[in-house]
């Protein structure tokens, strides 16, 4: 009867522990008593460059600062369903993107699974900035991501820097820009 007892502790201890540290601060939508009929929140697919910028929400020397590099050059992506705000590019010397910006409005779900897949809660510092954004920040092989989600709302920031301060600056300045 006490092996039944704790194994059936250790199944709800493993089940809760993904509502707790899910991105976006409480939990995917429908996460909460579901039973596991749902299918998994998928992360929407990361943006590609397709034409030369400036970022509308920005600066450049925003980037510059932040980051202790120049921008030689802004590159946008497409907008669309989840992405009404481009993706911004910002390259360094030979075309190397230096920082990008990625802001994804959908539903908690999709905006928590984004964060979770661009700095995954295992792996990643948990952070938190004002007004109830969540998620993760972590160095990466190519430098370090900084991905907050709010509700249906993601920011991630990738920086080529191994250093999360500037991608966190960033992404606090993308938010109050745009007013998310």
């Amino acid at each position: 009867m006490l092996m039944g007892a704790a194994g059936l502790l250790a199944v709800a201890l493993v089940a809760c522990s993904g509502l707790a540290k899910t991105p976006g601060g409480k939990g995917s939508a429908g996460s909460a008593g579901s039973s596991g009929t749902q299918p998994p929140a998928v992360a929407l697919p990361a943006p590609q460059p397709v034409a030369d910028g400036p970022c509308r929400y920005l600066p450049a020397t925003s980037v510059e600062s932040a980051n202790g590099e120049r921008v030689t050059r802004v590159r946008i992506s497409a907008t669309g369903p989840g992405q009404p705000y481009p993706a911004c590019f910002f390259l360094t010397y030979h075309d190397a993107v230096q920082l990008r910006t990625w802001i994804v409005v959908s539903t908690p779900r999709a905006a928590g699974a984004t964060v979770d897949a661009a700095a995954p809660v295992a792996t990643s510092d948990l952070v938190e900035l004002p007004g109830g954004w969540s998620g993760g920040s972590q160095p990466t092989a190519e430098g370090a991501v900084f991905a907050v989600a709010k509700q249906g709302t993601a920011v991630v920031i990738t920086t080529n820097q191994r250093q999360t301060i500037g991608a966190r600056r960033i992404a606090e300045q993308v938010i109050a820009t745009l007013g998310l």
